[in-house]
């Protein structure tokens, strides 16, 4: 337990958490009220799925970009646009629903609008809690803020489901716009607090292209995204057809918020054994829960009756937050600083991106043969998952190796440029019995390129000297090329300092080509000795001991 609770004993990460539970409270009101509210407007297990959805689907859309201005833009600014919208939405459907104006189509479209509150909110909250506890307390974080989630799920379904019994949805919406406010004012106190990321000025399109390409060469993490989107389609079924359930069992609001309530019960249980749990089952962590999650999936459809119902929803609480919240503190701790946003972006949008469609694909089945039976095959299907898992290779918590950064690897201030495309040639003089043990580092040296800049790479073999082989690799800027020296971990300077190994000649030779004439000559010396200082320290080819760079105009 003091495990779990220390990052509580930093005052800012304390205060945002307090402020997150009781915005969750006024979510988890919303989310009842807007089910039922659409299940009475439609009578529809399809529209109660589109609703369910509304609030997340932009995020499919927007969690790209999200994740690239949560990178380079200032944090607090996103939040607090994003909360202010997010508050603005749930208002707006109070005020409609008050004036008995509300219809399905303008209830959904209401959803949407505060889903892309959601959209922009997530990444950025997510990437700040690096910025709010030391790195060795970040896992601790995340379950802190599953358990801020989940008390609101223990005690928000049950309460809404009180409001919508005595007093409309109207009140539910209402107090949920009014949840935001603490969230904007706490914001405000600890926006200082709160780091960019990447500062290298570059427009959208290219980070978030170099987002993508991150996540395509750090193969631990692109499994992990896989494994994330296919669990977020077969398990979003318990909660998207859970009004339909409720009513296959014979139960009203009441007991629909009992229901929600007791997985928000198990959750808050799961987040405080959490640890106990992953450190003793390990790598066995995530295939575990998430077949254990099916099987009491399988269970909560086939159940007869509320008590049954109630027992399957809080294990399946538990392994809900033992999952999520391992899963999304893995992906933190592969994440360096300067991508942070866009890896958290395509986390949220392999999980709760990809919900809408399991919600969707969730009420089409349960409209087709009832929500139990959908609720058991789709959990058929998480036990499948479950049971695969250990092929995805997910690292436990314990063995993840998280980017470092020597202090001497902070280079110093350039001079801006404008200069690009810019194409790196490095050639080796290579032993031919080390020819294959040369091209497997190759292979890992382009994984380096490719996540920290490059758009193109590509290993060329002199034809008249076929032990002299050139490597090339193209970047869109000058300025692109300077960030990428600055994004070289330790780990990753080490393998660079193992290639320039392989040459047979005093050291491999490197050129870097600019495709236009930059314009400043006048800061060129300087700009050039920078550049030479970043080539000594991070691995790479130094370059006074090649020719001078070439620029082609």
């Amino acid at each position: 337990m003091s495990d779990a609770m220390a990052p509580l004993r930093i005052r800012h990460f304390r205060t945002l958490w307090l402020a997150a539970m009781f915005s969750n409270l006024g979510s988890f009101l919303q989310a009842v009220a807007g089910s039922w509210l659409m299940l009475e407007l439609t009578g529809s297990a399809t529209w109660v799925g589109l609703m369910v959805a509304s609030t997340t689907l932009p995020l499919f859309f927007l969690a790209l970009p999200a994740g690239a201005l949560a990178d380079l833009v200032d944090r607090g600014t996103i939040l607090l646009f994003s909360q202010g919208l997010m508050g603005g939405a749930a208002a707006a459907m109070a005020i409609v629903t008050y004036a008995g104006d509300i219809s399905p189509g303008l209830l959904l479209g209401l959803g949407l609008l505060l889903g892309v509150g959601v959209a922009f909110n997530l990444p950025a909250w997510q990437a700040m809690v690096p910025d709010l506890v030391p790195r060795g307390l970040v896992a601790s974080a995340v379950a802190l803020n599953s358990v801020a989630f989940n008390v609101a799920r223990a005690v928000g379904p049950a309460i809404g489901g009180l409001i919508l019994a005595t007093s409309g949805p109207e009140l539910a919406f209402a107090l949920n716009a009014v949840s935001y406010i603490l969230v904007i004012a706490v914001i405000f106190t600890i926006r200082g607090q709160l780091s960019v990321a990447d500062t290298d000025a570059t427009s959208i399109p290219n980070a978030i292209a170099l987002g993508i390409r991150f996540a395509r060469y750090t193969a631990p993490f692109r499994r992990l995204l896989l494994l994330a989107a296919l669990f977020a389609i077969t398990s979003s079924v318990i909660q998207s057809v859970l009004p339909t359930r409720t009513e296959e069992l014979g139960g009203g609001e009441f007991a629909y918020g009992l229901l929600l309530g007791a997985m928000g019960l198990g959750a808050l249980i799961g987040a405080f054994t959490r640890k106990t749990v992953v450190e003793t089952l390990g790598r066995r962590s995530i295939p575990t829960t998430i077949t254990a999650f099916g099987v009491f999936g399988v269970i909560q459809g086939l159940a007869g009756t509320l008590a049954v119902a109630i027992a399957a929803l809080i294990a399946i609480g538990m392994c809900w937050v033992w999952t999520l919240t391992t899963t999304n503190a893995t992906a933190q701790l592969m994440s360096p600083q300067w991508v942070r946003g866009r890896t958290m972006s395509l986390y949220t949008l392999s999980f709760v991106g990809i919900m809408p469609l399991g919600s969707i694909i969730a009420g089409a089945l349960a409209d087709a043969i009832g929500a139990g039976a959908a609720t058991a095959t789709l959990s058929i299907g998480t036990i499948v998952l479950g049971l695969s898992a250990g092929r995805f290779q997910v690292p436990a918590l314990a063995d993840i190796e998280s980017p470092e950064f020597s202090a001497e690897r902070t280079g110093p201030a350039h001079v801006s440029t404008e200069g690009g495309p810019v194409m790196v040639v490095n050639t080796w003089v290579i032993d031919h019995q080390r020819f294959d043990e040369f091209i497997d580092v190759m292979n890992e040296v382009k994984a380096i390129r490719m996540r920290t800049g490059a758009y193109r790479w590509r290993l060329y073999r002199n034809a008249s000297d076929p032990h002299r082989l050139s490597e090339v690799f193209h970047l869109v800027s000058w300025d692109e090329h300077l960030a990428q020296h600055r994004r070289i971990d330790d780990s990753s300077r080490a393998l660079l300092r193992r290639a320039r190994d392989f040459d047979t000649t005093d050291s491999p030779t490197t050129y870097h080509l600019i495709a236009v004439d930059t314009e400043a000559h006048e800061h060129w010396d300087t700009l050039v000795a920078d550049h030479e200082d970043y080539h000594a320290s991070d691995g790479s080819i130094p370059l006074s001991q090649s020719p001078a760079p070439v620029t082609d105009r």
